[in-house]
């Protein structure tokens, strides 16, 4: 009799795994916790160990062959089993096929919001005297789940985490045998016309980010402000700081900017909301994403209660999450959660750009590169760093004057940067 290992659900939008690499081969023994494959999700490649103890019997698709979450990955025979380590890789028939075919061709349309009918469900439900953590209501928002489907197994018949994470696994299964969402009306390629290229197919990220981007500028009503902030004594304490930290310690631009734009919030506690379609969301913390650009895609690992840390303290974990994101090594929980995004193309020259908002999150903040410039401070000409930030805001959520009083309160948080060590 043999057992079976399942592609896991590495992150919440995760709805597929690419093989990026076994780590067994057919016949090999492998305990319980051993590291059997590599698995490119829509975010990051994952090591993924065995949930229990056998012999390899087959391998459940080849390396760069998609596999939907909950199909097979490895069968596993009893440990001492004998087999043939000659047999060439068999990959799984049947239902892995359906999977496939199910979820080759609209891929694109599984990651899409399900349509006004379900999404008015979602949030019906949730209105109703339902109990459920917080944490497992904003998943349920985030995937459009009727949580009146699902039986709670916390204290009281409460819905928590784990219940969502297990009926998205159980979701997917649904998902990729169900009729393909209509496709986006995009125009049409007329590739006889166009000049000789080459075709690199997208990976689970790219797709991803493609369609939560287009989601984003679709359905949430931006609006935008722009400020210039001098930014000369920013710099001048960064350097007294700097002078009193090891070198693999040193504090950037960008962390203290975080900061600023964790105590910002603090101070102005109406504009750290989110929307969550019959309500608004209040948060007493500022956990801060960085937009950190990798092969292929993008990724935003979160900052979390950066309103507590220290800036030296601010600066260790940004550095060591940025590091991580670049490896392909950030845990789930290390992008997840966020609750506003800053985006820096400073280091590129970029003078001053806008960005589309991450969703679920109310805004995201557009960093561009600090330039000297001649300026009027007091009636007279000086020279003085500028640097422009530009806010894009929800504006279901954040009004217009909340938002104007936020980035007024970065601007001088910016401006006056002692202010960031009390």
């Amino acid at each position: 009799m043999s057992n079976i290992i399942k592609m896991p659900q590495l992150s919440p939008t995760m709805t597929a795994g690419v093989i990026a690499n076994w780590l067994v081969e057919i016949g090999d023994e492998v305990k319980q916790g051993d590291l059997i494959v590599e698995v490119e999700t829509d975010k990051v490649t994952v090591e993924v160990a065995a949930d229990e103890s056998g012999v390899i019997s087959k391998l459940g698709a080849k390396v760069g062959d998609e596999l939907a979450v909950g199909s097979t990955l490895v069968s596993l025979l009893p440990l001492g089993a004998k087999v043939d380590k000659a047999v060439e890789l068999q990959v799984e028939t049947t239902a892995t096929q359906q999977n496939k075919e199910a979820t080759t061709e609209p891929l694109d349309s599984l990651v899409q919001p399900m349509d006004a009918p379900m999404e008015e469900a979602v949030v019906t439900e949730l209105s109703r005297d339902i109990k459920i953590s917080p944490v497992a209501k904003r998943m349920a928002l985030q995937n459009n789940i009727d949580v009146a489907r699902i039986r709670g197994s916390g204290a009281g018949g409460k819905i928590v985490k784990r219940d969502i994470d297990d009926h998205l696994n159980i979701s997917w299964q649904e998902i990729a045998t169900a009729k393909p969402l209509a496709k986006s009306t995009s125009a049409e390629i007329d590739y006889d016309s166009l000049p000789s290229f080459t075709r690199q197919p997208n990976n689970s990220m790219r797709n991803v980010v493609a369609s939560r981007l287009t989601e984003s500028s679709r359905d949430i009503p931006h609006f935008y402000m722009s400020v210039d902030c001098r930014i000369d004594a920013l710099l001048d304490l960064r350097k007294q700081l700097n002078e009193r930290t090891s070198k693999e310690d040193r504090i950037s631009v960008n962390d203290m900017l975080i900061k600023a734009v964790a105590k910002a919030f603090q101070q102005v506690p109406e504009a750290n909301v989110m929307w969550a379609g019959d309500s608004i969301l209040s948060f007493n913390q500022s956990d801060i994403s960085i937009a950190v650009a990798i092969d292929n895609g993008l990724i935003t690992p979160v900052v979390v209660q950066a309103d507590k840390l220290s800036i030296a303290e601010l600066a260790k974990v940004s550095k060591g999450l940025v590091s991580r994101a670049r490896d392909g090594n950030l845990a789930p929980n290390e992008y997840q959660g966020g609750t506003f995004t800053i985006s820096n193309l400073g280091m590129f020259g970029i003078d001053s750009f806008t960005s589309i908002i991450n969703p679920p999150q109310c805004g995201i903040l557009s960093v561009g590169s600090g330039e000297k410039k001649a300026v009027v401070v007091k009636g007279e000409i000086t020279i003085a760093t500028m640097l422009n930030l530009t806010l894009a805001m929800d504006h279901r959520c954040v009004d217009g004057a909340v938002a104007a009083k936020f980035i007024q309160v970065l601007k001088h948080q910016i401006e006056d940067p002692f202010t960031l060590l009390l």
